[in-house]
């Protein structure tokens, strides 16, 4: 009998263990490779953006308040880290198919492809991810995070800032890395 219960409780210590998850999170793939010399890593503050507020339309405003911050996390390729850029590009597909993360769209355009996607509730979003790759500049994965972001909203303030002045130049290695 004793050896029954011994069993038992290894059996169960073994599948506990097992349920544990051993992907890694988002996050932690930003703190691991944010001292890695072949990425750029920043966390940006949403007044960086520098959008007059008197210019905003209702929603836009709503927009920019319901942001914090940017985390920006790039690997740039170069002839040295081809194989490595492969390898960091999977590990990233891999954390973004998580069923935790809702995709929103798909991007595909001449710089490379993308994909953008939230977590949190369809009108009150927490995090939205925007990642894109191009096999000859490397990756960006980018999190803005926020309380109760919404969609349509965000929208809207994309839209500001494609007509606004803000200049490249503030996020530094960033934004080199960003205009090509």
């Amino acid at each position: 009998m004793k050896k029954f219960i011994i069993n038992i409780l290894v059996i169960s210590g073994i599948l506990a263990l097992s349920a544990c998850s051993t992907s890694q999170s988002l996050q932690e793939y930003y703190v691991d490779n944010s001292e890695n010399p072949n990425f750029i890593s920043l966390d940006v503050p949403a007044s960086i953006l520098n959008l007059q507020e008197a210019d905003l339309s209702k929603s836009q405003r709503q927009a920019l308040e319901s942001l914090k911050k940017l985390n920006v996390l790039a690997f740039k390729i170069n002839s040295t880290n081809e194989s490595e850029y492969q390898v960091e590009k999977a590990k990233v597909s891999s954390i973004l198919k998580s069923d935790k993360f809702v995709e929103l769209m798909k991007l595909n355009s001449k710089y490379g492809k993308g994909v953008i996607k939230y977590l949190g509730e369809e009108d009150a979003i927490d995090e939205v991810i925007i990642y894109g790759s191009s096999d000859d500049k490397g990756f960006a994965l980018i999190r803005v995070l926020g309380d109760d972001m919404n969609p349509a909203h965000l929208i809207q303030l994309v839209k500001v800032l494609q007509t606004s002045d803000y200049n490249a130049e503030n996020l530094g290695d960033i934004g080199e890395f960003l205009k090509g």
